[in-house]
């Protein structure tokens, strides 16, 4: 099966039942893509890693590949930002007790404190981020989640997309500019978006 227009168009109920029925791992795969910014955004604010959260956001996916086939799903982007959630905590439980690190006690004195607000304000960005997103057209998120969460390069993209080269730099452009727009609509100004 080829990752056309027509498949994209399907709703998640409607490609976790052709999963179910053929067992083609390309529907999860468009799955996967559709909701791979809310994949990453959870596992970067668990993880606090970028490497990390791309790392755990594969183990997703492949625990998606399992799950879908046994479990009856009714809200699929809420069971999958649990999904995902559980995934980091079980990672974080089993490092815990795995790393050590020298101590040094200049490095307690030059870390900012990260408050309640802060964290809460990290929180609020990260869902402004998410309706971002899901605000863009499919092009221009599949190919922004590409290019800055999975960090491809436009040929990797192009290859992935079947879009034309400057079909995929117009559609990162463009969503980049969106999202800004979006962002700055919800009282987000940050000079890196």
């Amino acid at each position: 099966m080829k990752r056309d227009h027509h498949y994209r168009q399907l709703s998640d109920l409607e490609l976790i039942a052709e999963y179910r029925r053929t067992r083609d791992q390309q529907y999860v795969g468009i799955i996967f893509d559709r909701y791979l910014p809310l994949i990453y955004g959870v596992c970067l604010k668990y993880l606090k890693n970028r490497e990390d959260a791309r790392d755990e956001a594969m183990a997703v996916y492949e625990k998606l590949v399992h799950t879908l086939l046994a479990n009856p799903i009714e809200q699929f982007k809420g069971w999958l930002y649990v999904l995902t959630k559980n995934q980091c905590l079980m990672t974080l439980r089993g490092k815990k007790g795995k790393i050590s690190v020298e101590f040094n006690p200049s490095f307690m004195e030059i870390q900012p404190l990260v408050h309640l607000e802060e964290e809460s304000e990290i929180d609020q960005n990260f869902s402004a981020l998410e309706k971002c997103l899901e605000k863009l057209g499919q092009e221009q998120k599949w190919c922004v989640s590409l290019f800055y969460l999975q960090k491809k390069c436009y040929l990797e993209i192009v290859k992935e997309t079947q879009y034309e080269l400057n079909q995929v730099k117009s559609f990162i452009q463009n969503g980049k500019r969106n999202l800004k727009i979006c962002l700055e609509k919800n009282g987000i100004h940050h000079p890196g978006y």
